[in-house]
């Protein structure tokens, strides 16, 4: 039976969960969990009771969350670059061959990112936030897959590639629209094969001249995805809510990031300051190893499975 924990918990006993949630916890029984041992089985319990004894959690979350679903991440195991450095934001706006090159990969690359769909990991989350364990989610991702998980108290730290802003009236349109349009135009670039690649992007070195990117159907400015790319700001009223978020949380549980880029280790830094706990779950080392009271080196989605089912198997007990 779920029960409530503490002051944050918003959902009691009995029907009123999602039928998604109940089949997580249908899944993930007493049985499921206890069948499950393991040499982090200590670290597993570790996590359950940092959740039992922290239930407004703040949960911050990166590339390796969405990397079950499809979605390539930036860094290996050891936080250096998989690949070159993605796209830089000011050579973006400055260069119009360097929005050629973007769009011609994120054209091929889209296909694949748009139909990625969430993973257990996300499922997890959802629930968690069903629950009445988790606060608030404050994810580094682009792809939108928490909100279709179901999660609703969500910020999306580095914005959402389902948009697309114009850089001149600042009217925003959608991304799978736009894919029709470059499609149109662009017909010869629509069978080069190429490897997936992080946020909708595209391994792909080719001439790039002949690509046309498209204009704003309303003033004719410059698209830009509705993102923040490397060596642009996040907007600081969004880090502001998110601060406020993290300052009315219990603890903050960081999954799948490497912190290594400045806009999301800032949330631990301010979490260490307000004396709350943090933990983790990722694989490999990050940016703020030593202010974690634990991190279990893991998949995030196998992971936050058994934290369900061990809360399910605790509260029934």
């Amino acid at each position: 039976m779920i029960t409530q924990p503490g002051r944050h918990r918003n959902v009691k006993a009995g029907g009123f969960l999602s039928a998604q949630t109940r089949r997580i916890l249908n899944k993930n029984g007493p049985t499921a969990y206890t069948e499950r041992l393991s040499p982090g089985e200590t670290f597993i319990k570790q996590l359950i009771d940092f959740v039992r004894r922290h239930p407004g959690l703040f949960v911050l979350t990166g590339a390796g969350v969405s990397t079950d679903s499809g979605i390539p991440d930036y860094r290996d195991q050891d936080g250096s670059w998989k690949t070159s450095t993605p796209i830089q934001g000011p050579a973006f706006v400055r260069s119009e061959s360097v929005r050629k090159r973007y769009w011609a990969r994120s054209l091929i690359g889209w296909r694949h990112f748009g139909r990625a769909a969430p993973n257990a990991a996300h499922h997890a989350l959802a629930a968690l936030e069903e629950l009445g364990y988790l606060r608030h989610l404050l994810t580094q991702n682009v792809d939108g897959l928490h909100q279709r998980a179901g999660s609703r108290a969500v910020t999306d730290l580095h914005g959402n590639l389902a948009r697309v802003i114009c850089l001149n009236c600042r009217q925003t349109f959608s991304r799978a629209v736009l894919q029709t349009r470059l499609e149109a135009l662009n017909p010869d670039f629509l069978n080069i094969a190429a490897v997936e690649a992080p946020d909708g992007d595209a391994r792909l070195e080719t001439d790039f001249d002949a690509f046309k990117p498209v204009d704003c159907q309303a003033c004719g400015g410059v698209l830009k995805p509705d993102v923040v790319f490397y060596g642009e700001n996040v907007p600081l009223p969004r880090v502001a809510r998110a601060m406020d978020e993290l300052q009315q949380s219990d603890a903050l549980l960081i999954v799948g990031s490497s912190l290594m880029v400045y806009s999301g280790y800032r949330f631990c830094l301010r979490a260490a300051e307000l004396g709350l706990p943090i933990a983790a779950i990722n694989l490999g080392k990050t940016r703020a190893d030593d202010l974690f009271r634990f991190k279990i080196s893991a998949n995030c989605g196998a992971t936050l499975d058994r934290l369900l089912a061990g809360l399910s198997e605790r509260e029934s007990a």
